[in-house]
């Protein structure tokens, strides 16, 4: 499963600043303009992304602008969740995917891991670093 997010124009932006927090790279990305509807797109959204994949940590993230005429309500309901290998790891990618947004839990030690945090990044995404916490 594989999570895919619509971006209020800003989905260019939104996955260089993932690819950069995450040490990823971007796969494949199209915008409405080069798209076989293209000529067909309002000037406003000719540059806007119709569907891009970004690949990081060995795993695919997939994004869009909306279409013309279809609004932005935000994100609600999930969170996006990334794995790190240990608590340095955890920290650098929980700073990286926080700066310029929100932190909803401060990145600490918990009961179950010794290294989780949850924050909102510059776009309003939620997510959550957490660290697998070392088998005994």
């Amino acid at each position: 499963m594989e999570a895919y997010l619509s971006f209020n124009g800003n989905a260019a932006e939104a996955l260089a600043f993932y690819a950069k927090s995450l040490g990823g790279k971007i796969l494949f990305s199209m915008t409405f303009g080069e798209s076989p509807m293209g000529k067909d797109t309002p000037d406003s959204h000719k540059n806007k992304v119709m569907h891009a994949t970004l690949e990081a940590r060995g795993k695919q993230l997939m994004a869009s602008d909306l279409p013309p005429g279809m609004p932005f309500n935000g994100y609600k309901g999930f969170s996006l969740s990334v794995q790190a290998t240990d608590v340095n790891e955890g920290e650098q990618l929980f700073k990286a995917l926080s700066e310029g947004g929100k932190v909803t839990v401060p990145y600490a030690a918990t009961f179950w891991s010794p290294g989780f945090g949850m924050l909102e990044d510059k776009f309003g995404v939620p997510w959550m670093v957490n660290v697998a916490h070392p088998q005994t």
